[in-house]
């Protein structure tokens, strides 16, 4: 669901009990800012949906949600950094879209404790590496941000055995990475992938091999020339989308 972007700062919902939406607090109570505007007034608060795009004045840091947010869309902010505290106690997270931000660091354990977690979008911010992801996550999408292989730890992906949705597109990855058999869609283009293996999409010891789950791999943009490299995706029903000649 798209949200028309907020032209001013209004109330739409006040039903959640939080911190940041109330003047009477606790002593000792964490907050990130006292200065800082209740969330409501500064994004659009619908029934589990929170949406803070393209925030005035310029949104720095991620802000206090209600404790039932569902949906946290804050595209096309300043956020720098994503920290352990900002979604420690929202488990009930479903969705997150950090879509045009500045984020640079992201600390391992930011998402741990989202069970519910199923689609994280990280796209156009400038993240080196990649924190821990929540097991349950479908779609992760950090194209046109700065990763390279080393920023990518070698089983991130394998563990995540409901990732249907992978896009990598627009960054410096130099291989790609050991990929979950759950897998429908995954976009590498416009990297910097020289090579490929017979494991890479396939296993090269079992030639009866077939990747079912694999609709689609694009890899165009790369500097690898993919006819030098048949069974490497011997076992896809579809061919990569990239450079044969």
């Amino acid at each position: 669901m798209e949200a028309k972007k907020p032209k001013k700062k209004v109330i739409l919902n006040t039903d959640y009990d939080s911190p940041a939406d109330t003047d009477d607090e606790s002593p000792g109570a964490d907050h990130k800012d006292d200065k800082e505007l209740p969330t409501c007034l500064m994004c659009v608060c619908l029934t589990g949906s929170v949406y803070c795009e393209e925030v005035s004045p310029d949104m720095t840091t991620v802000p206090s949600l209600p404790r039932e947010t569902a949906y946290f869309y804050a595209r096309f902010n300043k956020i720098t950094q994503i920290t352990n505290k900002d979604f420690a106690d929202i488990a009930t997270l479903r969705r997150i879209d950090l879509t045009g931000n500045l984020i640079s660091e992201i600390e391992d354990g930011a998402f741990s404790k989202l069970n519910q977690l199923e689609e994280l979008t990280l796209a156009e911010n400038k993240l080196v590496k990649l924190p821990m992801l929540p097991a349950k996550l479908v779609s992760l999408n950090v194209n046109h941000n700065v990763l390279k292989t080393k920023g990518v730890k070698a089983n991130i992906f394998k563990k995540l055995t409901r990732l249907a949705y992978l896009y990598l597109g627009d960054n410096g990855l130099e291989a790609v990475p050991p990929l979950p058999e759950s897998l429908r869609v995954v976009h590498l283009h416009n990297n910097n992938i020289t090579s490929m293996t017979d494991d890479t999409f396939c296993k090269g010891n079992n030639t009866n091999y077939i990747r079912y789950n694999m609709q689609e791999v694009r890899l165009d943009g790369n500097p690898i020339t993919l006819a030098q490299h048949p069974n490497s995706f011997i076992c896809l029903r579809a061919l990569p989308i990239g450079h044969y000649k």
